[in-house]
């Protein structure tokens, strides 16, 4: 009897081919990754205009989603502000609950996003036996863990139709708090932004004594500001007589100093082009956020500027953004009312975003880079 070879089904070749053409997407993000991180790598000025991007967005990407969208605006001639997933069907996340929807036949944005799985009672047995914890919600189930990366769906606002929508901001967010929280002190000169007493709170509770001091008085010398730890002596000294506007830039950069670990090692000094440079790339970004647009000037150009190391300046590029979102978290209460704003997470759009992916696990995110502070 004569055997039968079965073809392969519509569905088994459909399936074959969103695999491959993941597959290609997939190395194509990877070189376009490799490619933007060699140039800046290369060219001070490719790090320069890569953080003044970052400063529109307000920090609210990792590294591999910030390039990963600014590759692909790049590409469709665009100049992105806000970008959000369809949303759920009940209208409670993502463009919906702003009462927009995505036109017909737009072509979506891909990002990074994380995939959460909720293990089995028998998988949580298996990893108590294995001597790991096992955390559970309060009901008693075991709780929703990272189970891997999976390319999602998103839209930019020029994309959609509907209600008018401004894409919330943290200057926005902060007048909100302000009206419920009383009024604010106010800066006279030229600082537009509100910020400076709170950023002289994030130092002192990062255990630095503040003072403003004369030029070259103190520990100054020629600067305008500068962070000392030595011994059990913790200070941030910063000029009295530069205008307001200066002043709280000079805070800000002192501020990431510590927040990026450059006084970690007191008296060590590991690369100092470097501590510049990712110090004055976290103050251009946490005060444009705020309403400051300081020049996009960097110490890269002390740098050396990295002598094409790449994986130097993809670490350079992690520290910024990581400090920059950890001090506008600080810098900006949580609006309940406005849960999708920006560089916060949001588990709803999250779970919405990778639903829209296949296959939505046990994928790892080939850059390296993602954060799980966001996703649009």
């Amino acid at each position: 009897m004569a055997t039968r070879t079965r073809r392969p089904t519509r569905r088994a070749h459909d399936e074959r081919g969103r695999a491959d053409e993941r597959a290609a997407l997939i190395t194509k993000i990877k070189a376009d990754f490799d490619d933007r991180l060699a140039r800046m790598a290369a060219d001070p000025g490719q790090w320069v205009e890569f953080i003044d991007h970052v400063a529109g967005f307000g920090a609210r990407y990792s590294l591999g989603n910030q390039i990963l969208l600014l590759v692909q605006a790049a590409e469709r001639g665009i100049t992105p502000r806000y970008f959000l997933p369809f949303g759920r069907r009940d209208g409670s996340t993502g463009w919906r609950a702003h009462q927009r929807f995505v036109r017909t036949g737009e072509k979506a944005f891909k990002i990074w996003a994380p995939v959460r799985r909720r293990p089995t009672e028998a998988q949580a047995a298996a990893s108590v036996a294995a001597g790991r914890r096992v955390p559970r919600d309060p009901d008693g189930r075991p709780s929703l863990r990272l189970a891997g990366f999976a390319l999602a769906n998103t839209f930019e606002l020029s994309q959609t139709d509907g209600e008018p929508f401004a894409p919330p901001t943290i200057v926005g967010r902060r007048r909100r708090h302000r009206r419920v929280a009383g009024p604010p002190a106010l800066l006279t000169g030229q600082d537009p932004t509100g910020v400076y007493d709170d950023l002289v709170a994030l130092l002192a509770a990062a255990g630095y004594q503040y003072a403003l001091v004369p030029a070259g008085s103190g520990y100054l010398g020629t600067g305008t500001g500068v962070t000392v730890h030595r011994g059990t002596s913790r200070q941030v000294q910063v000029r009295d007589d530069i205008d307001p506007a200066q002043r709280t830039k000079t805070v800000a950069h002192e501020l990431a100093h510590i927040r990026c670990g450059h006084t970690d090692q007191p008296g060590v000094v590991a690369h100092r082009g470097r501590q510049e440079t990712e110090a004055e790339s976290v103050a251009h970004i946490v005060l444009r956020a705020v309403g400051l647009d300081t020049a996009a000037y960097s110490d890269a150009y002390v740098f050396g500027w990295a002598d094409g190391d790449m994986d130097l300046v993809k670490d350079c590029a992690e520290t910024v953004l990581r400090t920059a979102r950890q001090i506008l978290d600080d810098l900006t209460p949580a609006d309940p009312e406005r849960p999708d704003e920006p560089h916060r997470v949001n588990p709803a759009a999250v779970d919405s975003a990778a639903e829209a992916t296949a296959p939505p696990a046990d994928h790892p995110d080939p850059t390296g880079t993602y954060a799980e502070q966001e996703v649009a």
